[in-house]
C-alpha cells in the first residue's frame, strides 16, 4: 500500500493512530439516521415497476422507495404497490440503507459514505465516483487484528516502530511466501487492466486471487480504507478508492497490493499504460520505474536511509520530473507498516543503516509537474497539486549480505511492462533471422 506519511507527517499520524486507540471505533455511517428517511415517505417515486412484485405483498408493483433510488439500489428490493404498503413495511425496509449495502461517494478516510459528490478544489480531470460495499473474508482465513475495527493496535504500540527489527529464518521464509503471492496477486490484477474495466473490477479480482490463496488483502480496513487494494489513476498519486469509474483509453494507473499470509504482509505496486497511452505519460512510467532499480542497486549492508532519496532524486531531476515527499518506503513484516521510514527525495534527515536481515519496501512516487500533492475529500486519496500525472513502483525488499533481494520481484510469466511489450513486439531485424 502506497507508502507511509514521512518526515513531519510521521509524528502526526502515530499520534492520531494512538488517540484513536483509545476509543471505540464506530461502524460507518448509515445512509441515514435510524428511522429517519432523508426523504418523506409519502413521496414514493413513481417509475416503470409494473414489471416487478411489491416487495411487501407480492402485489404488481408501482412504486419506488425514494432513498434507494437516491443509493441506486436494486429495484427488486425498493419496489411497493402502495403508500400504505411501503408505510408498513418501512420499520424492516429502511435496513436496506446501510451503507454496507449501498454504492456511495466515501468522505471521513472510509468512515461514512455520502449519496452526493462531495465538493472539492479538484486539481485535475479525474473526479470519484461511486464506491460499492467492502468485501467480505471468509471466517477461516486468518486476518490482522484492524480487519475488526479498522484499528492496527498492534502496528501503532509496537516497538517496531521506533526499533528496525532484524528478520530471523523463520521470518524471511514467511515473508518470502507472502510475496510471491503478492506477485503473483499483482500480476492476474495487471492482465485484467484495459479500457472499458473499472478499478472495483480490479479490486474483486484481487480480492478473489487474495482469499482464494487462504491471505487476506492487507489494506481492507487498515485505518478504514474500504476495498482490497489501491487503484490510482492519471494525476493520483497513492491511496486511490477502487470505484465504478470505467479506465479509459490513455489512462494510466497504479495497482498497489499487499497480502496478508500465515502472519506476514507483502507488499508492492506497478503502473500500467490502459490501452494506447500518450509518450510523456510513457516516460514518466519509465522514470518511476528506474529511479526504484537505481535506490535498490544501492541496498547493502552499511548504505545510509537518506541516501536512498538522493539516488532517487537525481534520476528523477534528470528525466524532468519531481518527486513526492509526503510518503515513503517503510518497514515491513509480521506488521503492514514500522519503521525504517524512508523517504524517497534528497536531502532529507532520515536516521539509521542497512543492516543484514532488515525488510522495507522503497516506492518513489514520480510526478510530471510539482512535486506537492493534496487530498480529496474522502482523505486517503492523495493527488497531484497541479494536476498533472503521477507513477510508482514498489518492491518488499531484503538486505543479504551482498545487497538486497526483491522478494516481490517479477516471474517468467509477469504480463509485460510497456517498454518490454513494445520491444517484445518489434519486428526482429532481418540479419538476426
Amino acid at each position: 500500500m502506497g507508502g507511509s506519511p514521512s518526515g513531519c507527517f510521521v509524528l502526526e499520524w502515530l499520534k492520531l493512530a494512538a488517540a484513536a486507540c483509545q476509543k471505540v471505533s464506530t461502524m460507518a455511517g448509515t445512509a441515514s439516521a435510524d428511522g429517519q428517511t432523508g426523504t418523506s415517505q409519502s413521496a414514493l417515486a413513481e417509475q416503470d415497476t409494473r414489471s416487478i412484485p411489491c416487495t411487501s405483498c407480492g402485489k404488481p408493483g408501482k412504486l419506488q422507495c425514494p432513498k434507494c433510488l437516491e443509493l441506486q439500489l436494486p429495484k427488486p428490493a425498493s419496489v411497493f404497490c402502495s403508500q400504505e404498503c411501503f408505510k408498513t413495511a418501512w420499520a424492516e425496509h429502511k435496513k436496506c440503507h446501510k451503507v454496507t449495502n449501498a454504492w456511495m461517494y466515501v468522505t471521513n478516510r472510509g468512515q461514512k459514505r455520502s449519496a452526493k459528490m462531495p465538493q472539492c478544489d479538484w486539481t485535475g480531470p479525474l473526479r470519484p465516483d461511486l464506491v460499492g460495499p467492502a468485501r467480505q473474508v471468509p471466517e477461516s482465513i486468518p486476518k490482522p487484528d484492524y480487519a475488526l475495527d479498522g484499528m492496527p493496535y498492534s502496528e501503532v504500540q509496537s516497538r517496531q516502530q521506533n526499533t528496525v527489527p532484524i528478520r530471523n529464518a523463520k521470518d524471511i521464509a514467511g515473508m518470502r511466501a507472502a510475496c510471491k503471492l503478492a506477485r503473483q496477486i499483482l500480476d492476474k490484477a495487471h492482465a485484467a487492466v484495459k479500457p472499458g474495466v473499472s478499478t472495483d473490477e480490479i479490486d474483486q479480482v484481487v480480492h478473489e486471487a487474495t482469499i482464494s490463496a487462504g491471505a487476506y488483502p492487507s489494506p481492507l480496513n487498515y485505518f478504514h480504507f474500504p476495498k482490497s487494494v489501491c487503484t490510482s489513476v492519471n494525476e493520483v498519486i497513492c491511496h486511490g478508492i477502487p470505484d465504478k469509474r470505467l479506465l479509459e483509453d490513455g489512462d494510466i494507473v497504479n495497482v498497489d497490493v499487499t497480502a496478508y499470509y500465515k502472519g506476514y504482509h507483502g507488499d508492492l505496486n506497478e503502473t500500467y499504460v490502459v490501452g494506447q497511452v500518450d509518450d510523456a505519460s510513457k516516460k514518466l512510467i519509465k522514470a518511476a520505474h528506474d529511479c526504484l532499480q537505481k535506490a535498490m542497486a544501492e541496498v547493502k549492508p552499511g548504505a545510509k536511509f537518506r541516501d536512498v532519496g538522493d539516488i532517487i532524486s537525481q534520476h528523477a531531476q534528470q528525466q524532468g520530473f519531481s518527486v513526492v515527499r509526503s510518503y515513503c518506503g517503510h518497514g515491513i513484516g509480521d506488521l503492514f507498516h514500522c519503521a525504517p521510514s524512508i523517504p524517497h527525495y534528497s536531502r532529507n534527515k532520515a536516521k539509521g543503516t542497512m543492516r543484514e536481515g532488515m525488510t522495507f519496501s522503497i516506492e518513489p512516487m514520480i510526478n510530471a509537474g510539482v512535486w506537492k500533492d493534496t487530498h480529496w475529500p474522502d482523505e486517503w486519496t492523495c493527488t497531484t497539486k497541479d494536476g498533472r500525472r503521477s507513477a510508482q513502483f514498489e518492491h518488499t525488499l531484503l538486505v543479504t549480505a551482498t545487497g538486497c533481494e526483491a522478494l516481490t520481484k517479477r516471474l517468467p510469466l509477469s504480463p509485460p511492462l510497456w517498454w518490454e511489450a513494445e520491444q517484445q513486439a518489434a519486428p526482429v531485424p532481418s540479419a538476426q533471422l
